[in-house]
């Protein structure tokens, strides 16, 4: 199971699951608690900014990100759930979310895939260039990118509700 929140439910989130492993998707400099109760060989860190194209003294998603991203969810056992957060738990975790999914669901269809993640939450707004990154990736041929932009933005929210995505 995938369990997607923010920042501030990351904790809470991890207790109540008990997942053992974590991706944290938040800007560098970003302040958090390291979690106590997951080894941090089970937490991978991606310190990247929320946007699209390449800014000045930001981080943009690159490649090497999502190569890292998809190593550590092929690598992870299953055995207890996965955490994905970022800032807000509506764009740069959701993407990863969505982007785990089609990782390790090569068989599902992708717009099938991102009508579970908005049946999930409503407020979903996968990060495009995520989701660009993974399609490339993941050889989808655009097929990824097309699907999310199918479900299109979600309703607006300063913070998204935690949700789950079953695997199968």
């Amino acid at each position: 199971m995938i369990h997607v929140c923010s920042l501030a439910r990351l904790h809470e989130t991890v207790e109540r699951t008990g997942a053992r492993h974590v991706i944290s998707l938040i800007n560098g400099g970003t302040v958090f608690t390291r979690l106590s109760n997951v080894d941090p060989t089970n937490h991978l860190f991606l310190g990247l900014n929320d946007i699209v194209e390449e800014m000045e003294g930001l981080v943009a998603p690159a490649e090497h990100h999502m190569h890292e991203l998809l190593d550590f969810v092929r690598a992870w056992p299953r055995e207890a759930p996965l955490v994905i957060h970022c800032y807000a738990g509506i764009s740069r975790s959701t993407a990863a979310a969505y982007a785990t999914l089609c990782a390790l669901m090569p068989e599902r269809d992708e717009a099938e895939l991102a009508q579970d993640l908005r049946r999930a939450s409503p407020t979903a707004t996968p990060n495009a260039r995520l989701i660009a990154l993974a399609d490339a990736a993941l050889r989808r041929e655009g097929r990824m990118v097309r699907a999310i932009s199918e479900i299109g933005r979600g309703g607006d929210a300063y913070e998204g509700e935690p949700f789950s995505l079953p695997l199968g």
